[in-house]
C-alpha cells in the first residue's frame, strides 16, 4: 500500500510538473529574437522595394505586414491563450506546421526521426551497461591490480576526450579524411543510397558499418561514469558486515559476492534505466552532428538553431513526459533490487 501511494503520487505530479517545463520554454520562445516572423520580414527585404503593399520606400516592412504575419503564426493572441492552443487545440503542438519545413506538421518530423533514434538509443544504452557493469565488477574484484590502473587510464582518457571532438578523430582516422588506407567506415549518415535494393544481411552489414562509430563514442562517454560507479558500489557492499557474516558461516568468496553484494550494489546503477525512455527518443545531439544522422538529436539541433519552435516545442513535450515516466521506472528498478526500501523513509 506505501509503495503505491509513492508511486501513485509520482504518476500525479508528472501533470504539473510537465506543465511547469513546457510553460516555461514557450515563453522564453516568445521572447528570442530570430523567431519566424523576424525571418519572414528578413526574407522580404532581401527581396527589394518592389513589394509596395508590404514594404515601404526604402524596403523596410510596414507595421500592417507585420500585424498580419504575426497573425498567422498566431503571436497576436494573448499569452496564455497561446499556450492554450498549443496545449489542447494543437495536442502538445504536434498539429503545428513547421516553420523551416513547408507543409510538415511537427508530429510527422518526429515520426520520420524517431526510428533511427530508436536503434541508435536502444543498440548504444544496452552496449554502455553491458561493458561497463562486467567491467566495472572486475576492477572492484581486482583492486589495486595492474588490470585496474591500467584500465582506470584508459577510462579516464575515453572519459575526458569529449565526444565530438573523439568523432572527428575516429572519422579522420577510418573514414579516408587523412589515412586513405584505413577508408574502412562512411563518413556519414545512417544508410547507403541503395540501402532499399539490400539483402537482408546486406542491410545489416551496412547499418552496422554506419552505427560503428557512432556507437563507439557515445559507449566511450559513458564508460568513466557507469564503471566506477559500478565498482565503488560493489566495494562498499564487499566491506558491509553482511557480507562477512556469510564469510564466517563458512561461505565461499562467490557466494558472498555473486550472491549478496552483487545484487545491493546494482541499485545506484538503476539511476540510469529511467534514462532509456528519453535515450531511445531524443538520441544525442552531439554524436548525430558529426555524424550527420538523420535523428532525433540532429532535428531538435536543426529546430533550435532555426527558431523552428512548432518543431522545438513538440520535440520538448514528449522527451518531457519520457523524462519523468522515466524517473519513475528508475523508482520502480529499486524496488526490483531490492525489495527492502521504503520510500517513506
Amino acid at each position: 500500500m506505501e509503495r503505491r501511494e509513492y508511486f501513485l503520487r509520482r504518476l500525479l505530479l508528472i501533470v504539473p510538473t510537465f506543465i511547469g517545463i513546457t510553460l516555461l520554454c514557450f515563453s522564453i520562445t516568445q521572447f528570442v529574437p530570430g523567431g519566424p516572423v523576424e525571418q519572414m520580414m528578413m526574407k522580404m527585404r532581401g527581396i527589394g522595394t518592389t513589394e509596395s503593399a508590404r514594404t515601404g520606400e526604402a524596403g523596410a516592412i510596414t507595421e500592417e505586414y507585420r500585424e498580419q504575419l504575426e497573425a498567422h503564426f498566431g503571436f497576436d493572441k494573448p499569452f496564455y491563450q497561446q499556450y492554450w492552443n498549443w496545449l489542447v487545440s494543437d495536442c502538445l503542438g504536434m498539429r503545428r506546421e513547421s516553420y523551416k519545413y513547408p507543409n510538415k506538421l511537427a508530429w510527422q518530423l518526429i515520426v520520420e526521426r524517431f526510428p533511427v533514434s530508436l536503434i541508435f538509443g536502444i543498440t548504444g544504452f544496452v552496449l554502455s551497461y553491458l561493458v561497463c557493469i562486467p567491467l566495472g565488477i572486475a576492477k572492484a574484484l581486482r583492486n589495486g591490480s595492474t588490470f585496474d590502473l591500467v584500465s582506470s587510464a584508459v577510462v579516464f582518457v575515453g572519459y575526458a576526450i569529449p565526444a565530438f571532438a573523439f568523432g572527428m578523430v575516429l572519422k579522420m582516422l577510418f573514414c579516408g579524411t587523412v589515412a586513405h588506407f584505413w577508408d574502412v567506415f562512411p563518413v556519414a549518415g545512417f544508410e547507403s543510397d541503395q540501402f532499399a535494393t539490400f539483402t537482408l544481411w546486406a542491410k545489416f552489414q551496412d547499418r552496422l558499418m554506419h552505427m560503428f562509430l557512432p556507437l563507439s563514442c557515445y559507449v566511450v562517454g559513458n564508460f568513466a561514469i557507469l564503471t566506477l560507479l559500478m565498482k565503488n558500489s560493489l566495494l562498499d557492499q564487499v566491506s558491509s558486515d553482511y557480507v562477512r557474516t556469510v564469510l564466517a558461516k563458512g561461505g565461499s568468496v562467490r557466494r558472498a559476492v555473486w550472491g549478496h553484494a552483487l545484487r545491493n550494489s546494482l541499485v545506484p546503477i538503476a539511476t540510469g534505466f529511467g534514462r532509456i525512455l528519453t535515450l531511445i527518443f531524443a538520441g544525442s545531439v552531439i554524436i548525430e552532428r558529426v555524424f550527420e544522422i538523420p535523428g532525433m538529436g540532429l532535428l531538435s539541433y536543426d529546430s533550435i538553431v532555426g527558431r523552428d519552435y512548432a518543431v522545438f516545442m513538440g520535440i520538448l513535450a514528449v522527451t518531457s513526459i519520457l523524462a519523468l515516466l522515466g524517473n519513475v521506472l528508475s523508482d520502480m528498478c529499486y524496488v526490483l533490487i531490492d525489495p527492502r526500501i521504503s520510500f517513506q523513509k
